[in-house]
């Protein structure tokens, strides 16, 4: 056999055991990717129909695994831990009010995610979509669905360690104006205006269409600050107050807080402000709550704590009284009516 013959069949061996290995490889992603799509665990969930403004149902993200993990779902109001139905929108965070969506939404790329912002109507079909600047932290809309606003970090992937970089932006769904970076509004602390390079802004809480609350961080302290959107400012409160949530009523702040002597990776515990008075007081719940809370009525505060299928919600009296309570497993970003 001449040299070239042997070196065309040693040719023809190594294709032929590389697509047996190539086939191989892609015989084993499929399997696996099939069984992460089959997977199931945690409360039953079934597909159906999905209404934001929906007086008897809550939404949330449903972290339940199987084909529906990551969708928005419903689950009777009276029973956060009944009957969920999936609506076939995924998203990574989310929060609704009167009949408007806001969903912080991943991409899946060949190579890398990217991730967008969507306006949902009462219907969850997408009205707007923005594409975002990194990974998505918080979202919330207005009392009346008018304006919507989300927070993702341009860089670091948590709020515990001073090297992370936000972007928070605010949207108008009626004429669709976009203020995309509320660093760009005035900053005023003690009545002193603030013009720095550390400062970043997120944890939109709303009081109506114009007026917001949020935290703003610079020069290592973090302050609750009050938000207009069409003045363009921001008014330093108080201090040592992230990611608040405002009460139904508009009377008080829950946020986490910073406390000494706690795991620097975990640091937070969940504090509400009567912002009537300025005075501050510690809920029951004493563990880490790295979580923009959510109020289900004016007493009633609703937070996300690590679980067996990611995150499950709890509850705990915004008075300070009583014991934290589990309302349901495999569950994130709750949205109720008010």
């Amino acid at each position: 056999m001449s040299r070239t013959a042997r070196l065309l069949i040693l040719l023809a061996t190594v294709l032929v055991l590389g697509g047996v290995a190539v086939g191989a490889t892609l015989y084993a992603a499929g399997r696996a990717a099939q069984k992460d799509r089959t997977q199931t665990g945690g409360p039953a969930v079934t597909p159906g129909a999905v209404r934001l403004d929906d007086p008897h149902h809550t939404l949330f993200r449903n972290m339940a695994w199987g084909p529906h993990r990551d969708e928005i779902t419903a689950v009777p109001t009276d029973r956060l831990s009944g009957p969920r139905t999936a609506s076939g929108v995924r998203c990574l965070r989310f929060y609704q009010a009167s009949g408007t969506g806001i969903c912080l939404q991943a991409v899946h790329g060949k190579l890398r995610d990217t991730y967008r912002a969507i306006v949902l109507d009462n219907h969850l079909h997408e009205l707007r979509h923005y594409d975002l600047a990194g990974t998505p932290t918080r979202a919330r809309v207005s009392p009346s669905g008018r304006t919507a606003a989300w927070t993702v970090f341009v860089s670091g992937d948590s709020y515990a360690g001073t090297a992370f970089s936000t972007r928070t932006s605010l949207v108008d769904t009626r004429t669709w104006h976009l203020d995309a970076n509320l660093e760009s509004y005035a900053l005023a602390v003690d009545g002193h205006p603030v013009h720095a390079a550390d400062i970043n802004v997120w944890g939109v809480t709303f009081a109506d269409d114009t007026h917001f609350y949020a935290t703003a961080a610079t020069a290592g302290k973090t302050y609750l600050v009050r938000g207009d959107r069409i003045a363009k400012t921001l008014r330093a409160l108080h201090t040592n107050v992230e990611c608040p949530s405002l009460s139904p009523d508009g009377t008080h702040i829950a946020y986490k807080k910073r406390v000494q002597g706690a795991d620097p990776d975990a640091p937070w515990r969940l504090y509400v402000l009567d912002l009537r008075t300025l005075r501050e007081s510690a809920t029951g719940e004493h563990r880490n709550v790295d979580d923009q809370a959510v109020w289900r009525d004016d007493h009633t505060l609703v937070y996300s704590l690590p679980g067996n299928y990611g995150s499950d919600l709890w509850t705990v009296p915004a008075d300070g009284t009583g014991t934290p309570r589990r309302l349901t497993t495999a569950a994130l970003a709750p949205a109720f009516q008010h």
